[in-house]
């Protein structure tokens, strides 16, 4: 099973993972979901775990491991810039994945695309999440700011 979810969530956290190993080089190319936007991203560095006085700074991003979806999912951040909850590209990453009520109620599940529509599918139980990240998926906390998709 976690040979079939790594293989997930190298998918899922695609250009957050790739730009977390390509320091500095910036990537126009969709690599994340926020506020129902695809984002860029250009990886700089690790973080030590927030503290009680810093925590406010860190945006959470979900990394759903278990979507069946044929068009793919991306990690969902919490906020995007131009959102006055946006704290700059600072990321707690979070594992997410859709659980059997969810699974039953859509088959074939629907891309998320907005932390909003995430936390809806976490009320009715179709969705669950724990703080860290999944295997092979981006640092537990790092800094990322979102670049605009350029095609």
């Amino acid at each position: 099973m976690k040979i079939k979810y790594a293989l997930l969530v190298a998918a899922s956290a695609g250009m957050v993972m790739t730009a977390a190993a390509n320091k500095g080089k910036p990537s126009f190319s969709p690599g994340l979901w926020a506020d129902g936007q695809t984002w860029g991203s250009k990886g700089t560095t690790e973080l030590p775990a927030p503290t009680a006085h810093n925590i406010g700074s860190y945006d959470p991003l979900f990394v759903i491991i278990n979507s069946n979806n044929p068009d793919g999912q991306m990690p969902v951040a919490e906020a995007a810039p131009g959102n006055v909850a946006f704290n700059g590209g600072r990321w707690l990453t979070y594992t997410a994945w859709w659980t059997d009520d969810g699974f039953a109620a859509y088959g074939t599940v629907p891309v998320i695309t907005s932390y909003a529509d995430l936390l809806v599918y976490h009320m009715y139980g179709y969705l669950d999440f724990e703080l860290g990240s999944p295997e092979g998926g981006p640092p537990p906390y790092f800094q990322c700011p979102l670049l605009p998709v350029k095609e």
